[in-house]
């Protein structure tokens, strides 16, 4: 005879789970980026300035400051879901809830920012040496046919940086959420945001050439569209991210 449950039972821990939704969807993510950038644009101009300033400011010193930065991506990142999330539940959004990463699932969080900085600064040094090695084929190989081995290298280049960047930014795109929200480890939510890409593969193409020409035209006027396009972007990844995952 079976043991009757215990009640009240407890909940079946968040796994992950993913579902695939249309190639449209991200057009409703940017069009939810931009209420939600718009319900409250003075708190998330100045998160916006804040992220930016601290970022930059980081990023000034040599090396260090650069893997620094990738690491505090993810607590940035954790800080900007939350007033997504606070808005969308219809509270009142504070400055101070940036810094909600740094308060809570720090650890992991920064784990998902270590992982990054491996995986962007190994494709950088394996760009390096494919470059270097074309330049100094071609400087030994003469100055017309040397050009092309040079030219040659660096498209090389180029293209492994393209092709081994994706599965790094699946890997790392809903990690954030899905350890600040779930309390997933970093590596099951990595798993589990890599999966999420690879199922929706079409429509986060979409999203990612729109953010792409985006993110270009931000950086034209001294780079003051950033401040527009961090928190627009942001909540469109929090829209896709409730839409993507089930149970979120």
């Amino acid at each position: 005879m079976n043991e009757s449950p215990l009640f009240p039972m407890t909940p079946a821990p968040f796994d992950g789970d993913s579902r695939e939704v249309d190639a449209g969807a991200c057009f409703d993510w940017l069009a939810q980026g931009w209420a939600t950038f718009l319900a409250h644009p003075g708190i998330w101009l100045g998160c916006s300035v804040l992220v930016l300033v601290m970022l930059m400011a980081i990023s000034i010193v040599p090396l260090f400051g650069q893997v620094a930065a990738h690491l505090l991506v993810p607590l940035f990142g954790a800080g900007m879901l939350q007033i997504c999330k606070t808005i969308a539940d219809e509270g009142e959004p504070q400055i101070a809830e940036l810094f909600a990463g740094f308060r809570q699932r720090a650890g992991q969080l920064v784990m998902v920012g270590v992982f990054l900085a491996i995986g962007m600064f190994g494709i950088a040094f394996l760009a390096f040496l494919l470059i270097s090695g074309g330049v100094l084929g071609g400087a030994i190989s003469g100055r017309v046919g040397g050009f092309g081995i040079a030219f040659g290298g660096v498209m090389l280049a180029g293209l492994l940086v393209l092709a081994l960047s994706v599965p790094v930014v699946m890997a790392t795109w809903f990690a954030p959420a899905l350890v600040y929200f779930h309390g997933m480890q970093p590596l099951a939510a990595m798993k589990a945001s890599f999966a999420a890409g690879a199922k929706n593969w079409l429509v986060m193409i979409i999203f990612g050439i729109f953010l792409v020409v985006a993110g270009f035209f931000a950086m034209l006027p001294v780079g003051l569209g950033m401040l527009l396009l961090l928190p627009v972007f942001s909540a469109a990844v929090y829209a896709s991210y409730r839409d993507i995952f089930t149970g979120a």
